[in-house]
C-alpha cells in the first residue's frame, strides 16, 4: 500500500467516523438505555439526592500502598489495618486543598487510589505502577500544565496535553485527575473534564455499533471499534464524549426520568454502573 493511499484510506475512515458521531448527537440515548438509566435512578436517587454522585464511595487498602509519598491526608493512614473508604466528594474536597497549594502530586495520588480502589492491589499492579508515574521525570510540570491549560483552553486542550507525557499514566486515570480538578477549577471552554475509562468507552462503543448499523456508515462495526477502543483516545474523541454526556444528561431530564438540575457526572457514574444490552 503507497503513502497516498494509505492517508486515502485514514481519511475515508475519519469521515464515516464523523458520520457516526453526527448520528449520534442527533439520536443520544436509545430507548433501552433510557429506560435502564431511569430505573438505576429510582434505585440510586435517595442515595444522590443532591444530583451528583459525590456520595460515591470506594473501598482501598491503605497499607497496600505504604510506599506511596505524598500520601493526602483525607485517606486513611497506611499504617492502617484492612480497608478503608473513600468518597468522590472527599476526594474533590482533597484536590481541592491540593490545588490551593500547589500540591499536584498529592492530588493525582487521591485521585489515583479512589480510581484503582481494591482492582490490582493483590498483585501491587495499583501502588507499583503509581510508584513509577510518581518517579516519573517531569511529572510535576505536566500535572502544572494540565491544571493551567484547564482554566485557559478547556478540557480537550488539557487531555491533550497529558497524552503519553508520562509512561503508564494513561486516559483512565489522567482523566480521573482532571474531572477531579475540573471540581475546582473552570473549563476555559467547552463542557468540564469527566472520567473516561474502558467501561465507559465500551457502552459509547455499543451505542455507536447501532448507530453505524442503522445508519448504514458502519455496518460492520469497525469505525465503532476503532474510535472506541479500550484506551489512548484521542483529544477529539474525548471532547466527542464529553459533548455527548452532557447532551444525554439534557435527554433524560427532558424525559422526566433523570433529575433536572443533575450534574453531568452522575450520568457518567451511572453509565458505568449499569448495562442496557
Amino acid at each position: 500500500m503507497t503513502a497516498d493511499t494509505s492517508r486515502e484510506r485514514n481519511v475515508n475512515r475519519q469521515d464515516r467516523a464523523n458520520a457516526v458521531d453526527r448520528e449520534m448527537a442527533a439520536s443520544l440515548l436509545p430507548v433501552a438505555a433510557v429506560r435502564a438509566l431511569g430505573r438505576w435512578w429510582s434505585e440510586n436517587a435517595l442515595a444522590y439526592a443532591d444530583g451528583t454522585p459525590g456520595a460515591h464511595t470506594v473501598r482501598y487498602t491503605p497499607g497496600r500502598w505504604a510506599q506511596i509519598i505524598p500520601w493526602p491526608s483525607t485517606l486513611a493512614p497506611t499504617s492502617c489495618g484492612g480497608d478503608a473508604w473513600v468518597s468522590r466528594a472527599e476526594v474533590a474536597s482533597a484536590v481541592a486543598d491540593a490545588l490551593r497549594r500547589e500540591a499536584f502530586r498529592e492530588a493525582l495520588v487521591a485521585t489515583y487510589v479512589w480510581g484503582k480502589g481494591k482492582r490490582g492491589t493483590p498483585g501491587g499492579s495499583g501502588p507499583a505502577t503509581l510508584y513509577k508515574i510518581l518517579s516519573a521525570e517531569g511529572l510535576d510540570a505536566a500535572l502544572a500544565r494540565a491544571v493551567t491549560t484547564l482554566s485557559e483552553h478547556g478540557s480537550k486542550c488539557a487531555y491533550a496535553g497529558l497524552q503519553s507525557v508520562v509512561p503508564g499514566f494513561g486516559p483512565s486515570f489522567y482523566t480521573k485527575f482532571l474531572y477531579f480538578v475540573g471540581k475546582t477549577v473552570s473549563s476555559a471552554t467547552g463542557p468540564q473534564p469527566l472520567v473516561l475509562d474502558r467501561v465507559l468507552a465500551r457502552r459509547l462503543r455499543s451505542l455507536a455499533e447501532s448507530v453505524g448499523r442503522e445508519s448504514g456508515h458502519d455496518p460492520d462495526g469497525s469505525i465503532a471499534g476503532w474510535v472506541w477502543r479500550d484506551s489512548n483516545w484521542s483529544p477529539h474523541r474525548y471532547a466527542v464524549y464529553l459533548s455527548f454526556i452532557h447532551a444525554a444528561a439534557r435527554q433524560l431530564a427532558d424525559h422526566g426520568r433523570w433529575p433536572s438540575d443533575a450534574s453531568p457526572d452522575l450520568l457518567e457514574y451511572a453509565l458505568f454502573s449499569t448495562s442496557w444490552t
